[in-house]
């Protein structure tokens, strides 16, 4: 219902708005520990981002500050216990800040969180399972210019789906050793291969489907073998979200970056976005192709090359005796120093 309406003079006046009732945005979430763990998955990625409500759910997208790495949550509307949000309306917060609020309710607590209409500030209200303990925590929002950048629905040429705490072994297990990971996905699994200073490593996860564990299946969907390089540390940065699924979809194509996708059951998603990482050969190929030839043609007839010989005047017989004579002093000069003994040079040696 719409309580922004305007008032028409035949129609009864609506009386006055009571305190609840002027609350434009109220989300009541029984899994008061969900929202941690969903702040603690994105804080150290992103410091700012606008958090985007609407009648139908409350999401969010924001890039890592060297554009490299891309966010996605979506909190769908059915899966609080009371979502209301009166109009669209985008609420800047920094999400350490928002993560530090949160620390200070339980896991079992139910969350609320509450903003009024055109308020600078929004509230999140803490209540014990018994409801016998109320806590509520204010924070002002911020004014963030951002970009919502549209991210299209693509046909991926390899999808993994593997258990997320299986990945996040792999992803911590291979930093150890070096800074970029290869994924390679093919038929018979998916590997994934480093290399640093002190070794090599390469970790291979086959095919596996179990009726009684399906937590701990890996299926591939293949169209084309698919090996893209990564940096380890933004991978490790999206592990953190492995407490919210117990199963990680890895999506990738040779010309897009990989989403990795965690599920939240019952609410909606978290997804990550990773451009890969281009090796410097292949760089420079690149860049060879698209840099256009800028030489221009030399369509002019070439010169006949200048003679670099120099020009040797005659000189005239005035000079040509005086010249005759220094010669002769020279030579009469080096005859002294001949027949005169040289002093000997003192060499110093070094004694054993």
């Amino acid at each position: 219902m719409n309580y922004f309406i305007s008032r028409s003079p035949k129609k009864p006046q609506n009386p006055p708005l009571t305190l609840c009732e002027r609350k434009m945005l109220e989300l009541r979430l029984l899994q008061g520990g969900l929202l941690k763990k969903v702040l603690e998955a994105m804080k150290d990625l992103v410091n700012d981002a606008n958090f985007d409500c609407s009648p139908t759910g409350f999401s969010l997208q924001a890039m890592d500050s060297s554009h490299v790495a891309l966010v996605s949550l979506l909190l769908r509307s059915e899966g609080f216990e009371h979502y209301r949000c009166d109009r669209n309306v985008s609420m800047g917060m920094n999400l350490n800040n928002m993560a530090k609020m949160l620390r200070c309710a339980g896991n079992d607590d139910i969350v609320t969180l509450k903003a009024d209409d055109g308020s600078d500030c929004i509230t999140f209200m803490f209540e014990n399972p018994s409801q016998d303990k109320i806590a509520d925590f204010e924070m002002k929002l911020m004014d963030i210019d951002s970009e919502h950048l549209g991210i299209p629905d693509a046909e991926y040429q390899s999808i993994v789906r593997m258990p997320a705490a299986e990945f996040a072994r792999i992803c911590r297990d291979l930093s150890t050793i070096g800074d970029t990971v290869l994924i390679s996905v093919s038929k018979e699994g998916v590997q994934f291969s480093t290399r640093g200073d002190m070794g090599t490593a390469n970790i291979v996860c086959r095919r596996n489907t179990t009726v009684d564990k399906p937590e701990e299946d890996v299926i591939i969907e293949l169209e084309e073998p698919v090996s893209l390089t990564f940096a380890l540390r933004y991978l490790n940065s999206f592990t953190k979200a492995t407490p919210l699924a117990t199963q990680v979809t890895i999506s990738m194509s040779s010309d897009l970056p990989m989403v990795i996708e965690y599920r939240i059951e019952g609410m909606g998603y978290i997804r990550y976005y990773l451009a890969p990482k281009i090796d410097e050969e292949e760089e420079a190929a690149a860049e060879a192709i698209r840099r256009p030839e800028i030489e221009p043609k030399n369509t002019a007839k070439a010169k006949p090359k200048a003679d670099l010989k120099p020009k040797v005047k005659p000189k005239p017989e005035s000079e040509m005796k005086i010249d005759e004579d220094k010669e002769s002093v020279n030579e009469f000069n080096a005859e002294e120093e001949t027949n005169t003994p040289k002093e000997p040079k003192i060499e110093t040696m070094e004694l054993e």
